[in-house]
């Protein structure tokens, strides 16, 4: 159990405007019922629709029978452990938005997170107008999988970039590396796109979570783990990357497929 009052650090935040689209869905996973509760009110005054779950295997189920368009999910929960949650949600529908939260102290869940793929993460405690913001921030990018379209009609030349075997569509938020879909989370496709738009232009980890998160502040190695998980799945060798390069003392740089080597 979480400490209530270690959770809810910004309860007299402003209200955030109502979402202006259709109404996405949030499903709140967390055994701390103050906490569900605070962040279940601020959702729903920023005009999201809200489920909420005080345990792993009822979150697995609810997310399979519900379809919530993100899940917030708490690491340290009774019965199955987050992470593991994490994993069974993943595997039922791969490209399933989850922001994790967790306690300030457990880094080691949270890098492990990132590493499976989570989209986004808070550590407790935090602001509720942060959390309502981030939120909006990954469904705005994923609108199209809630919609269901694909973005009929003909492609603009700035819908597109294409990097060797590398193809990025923007509209219909996929990429492609020798015309095999790429399974990307809302981050890693942003993160790719940010890189490969601007190629040579070497960008330091706090400009890349500035730029491509929106945070003024935050853990650099978030960074990190997205590269590493990019590296992946669009370099031919992750361990001898020529595309998405580490510039030392810097950050990263894409280069584009034709240069040799980094």
């Amino acid at each position: 159990m979480t400490n209530p009052t270690a959770s809810i650090e910004a309860v007299s935040d402003p209200p955030l405007g109502a979402y202006p689209e259709d109404v996405p869905s949030v499903l709140v996973v967390d055994d701390d019922p103050v906490l569900r509760e605070v962040v279940a009110t601020y959702l729903r005054r920023a005009g999201l629709e809200v489920l909420e779950c005080d345990d792993g295997l009822g979150a697995v189920e609810l997310a399979r029978s519900a379809s919530p368009d993100i899940v917030l999910l708490d690491l340290t929960l009774p019965g199955l452990d987050g992470l593991e949650v994490f994993r069974r949600m993943r595997a039922h529908r791969g490209n399933l938005p989850i922001m994790m939260l967790t306690a300030r102290g457990d880094e080691s869940d949270r890098v492990l997170g990132l590493e499976l793929g989570a989209d986004d993460y808070l550590a407790k405690p935090f602001s509720t107008r942060e959390l309502v913001l981030r939120v909006q921030s990954i469904l705005r990018r994923t609108d199209h999988l809630r919609s269901g379209t694909t973005g009929g009609g003909a492609e603009g030349a700035g819908d597109l970039l294409v990097d060797g075997d590398l193809v990025i569509d923007r509209r219909r938020h996929q990429a492609t590396r020798a015309d095999t879909p790429l399974q990307l989370t809302v981050r890693e496709f942003d993160l790719l796109e940010h890189l490969v738009s601007q190629p040579g232009t070497a960008f330091s980890r706090a400009q890349l979570m500035r730029e491509v998160w929106g945070w003024e502040y935050g853990d650099e190695s978030t960074v990190t783990v997205h590269v590493r998980r990019l590296r992946e799945k669009v370099e031919v060798d992750p361990s001898s990357p020529r595309r998405l390069c580490t510039v030392w003392g810097v950050g990263y740089r894409w280069d584009p497929q034709e240069v040799p080597s980094c």
